[in-house]
């Protein structure tokens, strides 16, 4: 079975790629933190098949927000980033969202139709 964490990035924003960078670090480890706490033997599997990570683009803080619901639906670790605002952004700002890691068929049923960032 494949383990995958898949981060979605808000493309409206106008974010920098330095800054896009960060957001995705920030989900990411988020997420993962979330996996290790709730879903321990898929973060291990995740983390022993190389931690699989894709990055895709997000359309607005409402299409992230959707995203989110559906993941906590059905019960895979996400993480939805809202930014401090101390540079380009206005605080609290939502930026990033990550889902999983999971088995990436799952994770494929939130994020699967999402362009590559």
């Amino acid at each position: 079975m494949e383990y995958k964490q898949v981060i979605v990035v808000r493309d409206d924003l106008g974010m920098t790629r330095g800054k896009a960078c960060a957001q995705v670090a920030h989900a990411s480890l988020g997420a993962a933190e979330v996996a290790m706490k709730e879903h321990a033997a898929w973060y291990e599997a995740w983390r022993r098949s190389g931690q699989k990570k894709v990055v895709v683009r997000g359309e607005s803080q409402e299409h992230l927000g959707r995203l989110f619901e559906e993941a906590k639906r059905l019960g895979l670790p996400c993480f939805l980033v809202r930014d401090a605002g101390l540079t380009q952004l206005p605080p609290g700002t939502t930026t990033a969202l990550a889902v999983g890691p999971a088995p990436g068929e799952m994770v494929d049923r939130v994020t699967g139709e999402l362009r590559l960032f």
